[in-house]
């Protein structure tokens, strides 16, 4: 995400934080650095020069210039401005998604086709339904690709919310209001609304989502934008914005772009915060957008608040107490814990996902491995003890020669694959023993107390 502004501002931020004093020089390069990696960023040049100005006023103000170390006090500097270029400045809660209506509350889709409107359309859904606890109804109002009708349809039976159905042969206007009306009977808290999107602005287009809008009165009217279509975003941006009033724009694709920097000017160009980000093909990858901590992320900075929330959603608490009872009463670890700890990682968003929130430092260190490559692997070690009887899972020193032979082939391995993998339990089951004295628990309660809303 970002990675190309995220190396060349981590370079940036170190060197400055070295900085015992400011001089016009050392600030004029700082300053220099960062606009250079934003232009290569794609970030539009109006905002560059803005965030630049900014900068450089607080860098020569007393606040950095009288700091103990002004080279930390500049770094903050561009955080905060970095922060403000997202949408920090727009207050805490601009971020958050308006239901102060009547029910239902009605969300309207809106961009261009091919920006990944109609799978974002599956995971806000997801979202709402599992994070805000709401009942959720999708419709597409899309006549003139089937296709996309059908698409909606399978992603918000992936995700568990309600489908309501419509027709090429239907009017736009008309599915709207027929999809609200049978919210309302149906006890619906949210209906999303995906439109038709065209490969370029259009007036036709823009009429038609025009009339959709003035049907559907919707609460939220979200502008979905493909982080990778470069400076092109920033003229569709100016197009939706001046058609619609806009109140929110989510970014697509964002882990697919090492610059991604033009969805960021969409924020500076329609004044509007960015509400969500997808950051994987899955229909659980869509993140609630925070400025200041994706500031931090660009930084180098990482963000562990958000390893701590994915951690909360990704552990299973209760099957993780158990285990440690169970050690703790002097039960053993086997293959089926370690196949419940291999699961667990899978469930935090795998481990690009986690290094991807670590501070530069950490990433750096973690540089040389394929992230890829590890995560195949965690899979096959799943389908190796996939392939074990239950009574190889419970006792594997059962596993000899022959029935190694027997796993490797059925979960379609080399024998030294199994082997490998045995050793890797021998070496998780030995640090298990080294916490049967109650240090499992005393972690436990540790991780608890790091997540906020758990007792």
């Amino acid at each position: 995400m970002l990675d190309n502004l995220t190396q060349r501002l981590a370079k940036v931020v170190k060197t400055m934080r070295g900085e015992a004093r400011l001089t016009e020089a050392n600030t004029a390069e700082m300053l220099r650095e960062v606009r250079l990696a934003l232009l290569e960023a794609d970030v539009a040049l109006p905002a560059v020069r803005e965030f630049i100005a900014k900068v450089k006023e607080k860098a020569l103000g007393e606040e950095v210039i009288g700091s103990l170390s002004p080279g930390q006090a500049l770094v903050g500097v561009v955080q905060k401005e970095l922060g403000a270029l997202m949408g920090a400045d727009l207050g805490p809660d601009a971020s958050q998604l308006s239901f102060a209506q009547q029910p239902p509350a009605v969300i309207l889709m809106a961009g261009l086709q091919g920006v990944g409107k109609t799978t974002t359309t599956g995971k806000l859904a997801k979202y709402l339904k599992e994070e805000k606890k709401k009942k959720v109804l999708t419709v597409s109002a899309d006549v003139y690709r089937p296709a996309a009708i059908a698409q909606l349809e399978s992603v918000t039976k992936q995700v568990g919310a309600d489908f309501f159905p419509s027709t090429a042969s239907d009017k736009p206007v008309d599915i709207a209001k027929n999809a609200i009306d049978w919210a309302k009977k149906h006890y619906h808290d949210v209906v999303i609304i995906d439109t038709a999107g065209r490969l370029a602005i259009d007036e036709a287009m823009m009429q038609e989502i025009a009339a959709v809008h003035a049907a559907a009165n919707p609460i939220e009217t979200l502008f979905v934008v493909d982080a990778m279509v470069g400076q092109d975003a920033i003229n569709t941006a100016k197009a939706f914005n001046d058609a619609l009033p806009l109140t929110g724009v989510i970014l697509t694709k964002l882990d697919g772009d090492s610059r991604g920097g033009a969805a960021l000017s969409v924020r500076h160009v329609t004044g509007k915060p960015i509400k969500f980000a997808g950051v994987s093909e899955k229909l659980d990858g869509l993140e609630a957008f925070d400025p200041a901590r994706m500031a931090n992320r660009v930084l180098g900075m990482g963000d562990i608040l958000a390893l701590v929330e994915e951690a909360r959603k990704g552990v299973d608490m209760k099957a993780a107490a158990d285990m440690a009872n169970k050690i703790k009463s002097g039960g053993k670890f086997d293959m089926n814990d370690f196949r419940a700890q291999l699961a667990q990682m899978k469930k935090m968003g795998g481990m690009a996902g986690l290094l991807d929130k670590l501070p530069a430092q950490f990433q750096q260190a973690a540089n040389g491995a394929n992230m890829d490559q590890a995560e195949k692997q965690v899979r096959r070690m799943c389908g190796i003890i996939d392939s074990m009887t239950p009574a190889e899972r419970a006792k594997p020193e059962l596993i000899k020669a022959n029935r190694k032979r027997r796993i490797a082939a059925g979960a379609g391995v080399q024998v030294q694959e199994v082997n490998r993998m045995l050793t890797q339990y021998d070496q998780m089951n030995t640090m298990m023993k080294k916490l049967k004295g109650g240090g499992l628990m005393k972690m436990m309660r540790g991780m608890k107390g790091m997540m906020p809303g758990m007792r």
